[in-house]
């Protein structure tokens, strides 16, 4: 209390007197050879602070915990990091709020039923379109994830919500990956999705098209909890002056962070990338 005291500029003798404590107490208090288990505690500390830096200010005692224990092999429990960050004043950002359920009427075939966890690379890919504003205007981004690891695997970034933007975010998304016949790709009742163009760039691939019902942002939940974390982890952390500073931000987020560094709770605290790596070294169920 009275360090704390005296980084707010108080004098030591003040605190002293007030808390009624001796001033050659509290000095040779501060003497005293720290404890094993204290000298650890600023360890962790540390190590708990520069995973929160790395993590640009996102992550919370879950995945810290997963940082310290499965990239640096650190023996803690996630209590303890809980501990310490809230004595340090250090904590994550809050998720989204939850939505209400909505009943959607379904309007053509859903081959997804909600059913997103996948087995394999490239078995589902799920699409959508958000927003964001700038002084300049609004930035408008279409993605393609992959079910399997939750990789965005397909972006594009414009001034206009208009097809093209759907279709070059799926053409990269093909590109990248190269898939087989026979992969799903799950979109919402958007007139972006529903057009022509971008059925047919999906049936070109050997890709079947596919969508939920309308006006029920469950049925495509897992691109949902993308724009989720994006909006809090990003875009709502500042306000963005020009188009290209919120393209460029949003390119950084998707391509080192997002799919890069990012921990994901439904991988077992794995990022995206590290959950591919891993699968191609496991033998796949038949």
């Amino acid at each position: 209390m009275i360090d704390r005291l005296a980084d707010a500029g108080i004098p030591v003798d003040n605190s002293c007197t007030v808390l009624g404590v001796s001033r050659q107490g509290y000095y040779r208090y501060k003497r005293r050879a720290l404890s094993r288990t204290a000298l650890r505690r600023q360890w962790l500390t540390g190590l708990i602070r520069e995973i929160h830096i790395a993590s640009r200010g996102t992550y919370g005692y879950r995945r810290i915990h997963a940082e310290l224990t499965m990239a640096m092999d650190v023996q803690v429990s996630s209590r303890l990091v809980s501990v310490l960050m809230t004595q340090a004043g250090i904590y994550g950002l809050p998720g989204p709020a939850r939505v209400k359920r909505l009943r959607g009427v379904v309007t053509s075939d859903d081959l997804v039923n909600r059913k997103f966890h996948r087995l394999r690379p490239n078995e589902l890919w799920v699409t959508d379109i958000t927003e964001h504003p700038t002084r300049e205007g609004k930035v408008y981004c279409a993605a393609v994830l992959d079910a399997f690891s939750r990789r965005i695997i397909g972006w594009s970034i414009d001034s206009r919500q208009d097809t093209t933007l759907v279709i070059n975010a799926l053409d990269m998304a093909i590109r990248n990956r190269r898939p087989g016949p026979g992969g799903i790709v799950h979109a919402d009742h958007g007139v972006q999705f529903t057009s022509w163009a971008f059925g047919e760039a999906i049936r070109s691939a050997g890709l079947m098209p596919c969508f939920g019902s309308v006006g029920d942002g469950l049925d495509n939940a897992m691109m949902e909890s993308f724009w989720s974390s994006m909006q809090t982890e990003l875009l709502n952390r500042k306000k963005w002056k020009t188009r290209l500073e919120l393209s460029n931000a949003i390119f950084d987020y998707i391509e080192i962070f997002y799919n890069r560094q990012r921990r994901q709770s439904s991988l077992g605290y794995r990022t995206p990338i590290e959950h591919e790596l891993l699968s191609e070294k496991t033998p796949q169920p038949a």
